[in-house]
């Protein structure tokens, strides 16, 4: 079957043709490591993760690039105050890259609990200053970008008019944009307010700068993805992906970069994964209607009732097309959980109790079966039709254990490959094992659970009556930041 991909640069599905038969070059953005990774970031990870596991299975070569954003993260050019990383090292009295440093473990370390495949290249903004720096000198020698005041900035008016399209992957007019810029201190440094900066001028006091033809300075944030993707994939590569936030203006200047650099379309297929909302809401800290990852897994939150396996909550997340907005609450993740422990049950039953000795016929159609899930893993990943035709397995399955459905052995091995393949390999999934691990967890959950709400009542007597007792049977519970957590001592 031919693979089709939604391509946001057309806004129609595509059949896929990759540049070089049989391979494929991924790049994906990856996180800006100055907080913890929240769980919208995760989903958008979750779902090229997927796309990666399913074009592996499809049976091409991948070479998948997700960066790491540890520098240069200006949402607003006119402000170099606004440098997150500046910022959260003063609000932790950390140096700059030990803020990247403990995010950037803190993001692999979700990533790990979730199942995620590593990328084959994970390259940093600060591992390539100097990469950005030449293609700064390169469009500045092109006429396409002009220092001001020691920053350099792409000029988008020349862009246009040299005959192309800034605009083109969000569809927005450059008139509409230019009369919606507000003005921001800075603005005066540009020569139209929608030019972006490709280097920025540090100022005295500003830790994280570099030397370069125009002074010391930082890159723009726009600009690392171009040097990266184009360093390890080339000047056109096949696939790009990130968060449907990042379409403008960080994809639109990706690709202003790219044209203007090499005179080609960076990217064939443009692909972004849609947002994450929780109880119905936008998740947002200002609101309160926010959880990370940590939280739901460990269930020390207010809004679920139990802790989730992170392999529940990619099931979860699965049941959504990757373009699709998705709600998570509490109802949706029990049910979820119900879902993941009837496909897992199934899958286990397969892989043990089938009977097959002796039969010559199915009562099953596996290869209408089979095209049905090839079809929909190859209908734009289409992860929500897949997981409904594994439960028309799963159906089969419960009824042949119970003697009312029949499969050759010839159809049985091959169900019992594919079956497993789409579930651990293409869906991630994990099996889980009740361990005298998990259940201790569970009960001391329970404890501190109970703990905190003595401790919410004032109750300081009953709280430290749980505390105490516990540390007589060595076990020690820490009071933190994140939550309670405990060691055995």
């Amino acid at each position: 079957m031919q693979l089709k991909i939604y391509n946001s640069l057309s806004g129609e599905k595509e059949v896929f043709k990759p540049i070089l038969e049989g391979n494929i070059g991924m790049y994906v953005c990856g996180p800006t490591v100055y907080s913890n990774v929240h769980l919208g970031n995760v989903r958008t990870f979750l779902s090229f993760d997927f796309i990666y596991r399913s074009l592996q299975f499809l049976g091409y070569k991948v070479r998948y690039v997700r960066n790491i954003t540890d520098a240069g993260h200006l949402t607003d050019d006119g402000d170099i105050n606004n440098d997150r990383f500046i910022k959260q090292s003063r609000l932790e009295k950390l140096e700059p890259m030990e803020i990247v440093q403990k995010y950037t473990v803190d993001f692999h370390e979700v990533l790990k609990k979730f199942n995620l495949l590593p990328p084959t290249i994970e390259p940093t903004a600060t591992g390539h200053i100097i990469e950005q720096l030449e293609l700064t000198k390169l469009l500045v020698e092109k006429g396409f970008a002009y220092e001001s005041n020691g920053s350099v900035y792409f000029d988008v008016l020349e862009y246009n008019a040299r005959g192309l399209n800034y605009g083109e992957l969000s569809r927005r007019n450059i008139e509409e944009l230019f009369a919606n810029t507000r003005d921001l201190d800075g603005q005066f440094e540009k020569k139209n307010p929608q030019d972006f900066a490709l280097w920025k001028k540090a100022s005295p006091e500003h830790i994280m700068k570099w030397p370069s033809p125009w002074g010391e300075g930082f890159p723009g944030w726009h600009l690392e993805c171009t040097a990266m993707s184009t360093k390890y994939l080339g000047d056109q590569f096949d696939i790009h992906g990130g968060g449907m936030d990042l379409k403008f203006p960080h994809h639109e200047c990706e690709i202003a970069q790219g044209k203007a650099c090499n005179g080609t379309e960076p990217v064939k297929y443009w692909m972004h994964a849609n947002m994450l909302t929780m109880n119905g809401q936008r998740m947002s800290k200002s609101t309160g209607n926010y959880i990370l990852p940590m939280e739901l897994i460990t269930g020390n939150n207010d809004f679920f009732e139990k802790a989730f396996h992170p392999s529940v909550l990619r099931f979860c997340f699965l049941q959504a097309h990757y373009r699709s907005v998705l709600d998570i609450s509490n109802d949706a993740m029990l049910a979820s959980e119900k879902g993941f422990n009837r496909l897992m049950e199934a899958v286990k039953i397969l892989n043990t109790q089938v009977q097959v000795e002796g039969v010559e016929t199915s009562s099953f159609d596996y290869k209408n079966w089979k095209e049905k899930v090839l079809e929909a893993l190859t209908d734009d990943f289409n992860s929500p039709i897949l997981i409904s035709h594994l439960f028309e397995a799963v159906k089969f399955i419960s009824a042949s254990k119970l003697g009312k459905e029949s499969i050759s052995t010839e159809d049985y091995e091959d169900l019992k490959q594919l079956l497993n393949a789409i579930v651990f390999d293409v869906l991630g999934l994990e099996t889980i094992e009740e361990s005298n691990n998990d259940k201790l967890d569970q009960t001391l959950q329970v404890l501190i659970d109970l703990r905190n709400q003595a401790r919410k009542s004032k109750n300081w007597e009953l709280s430290d009556q749980i505390r105490d007792q516990l540390l007589e049977k060595g076990i020690e519970l820490k009071d933190g930041r994140d939550g309670t957590t405990y060691q055995l001592i």
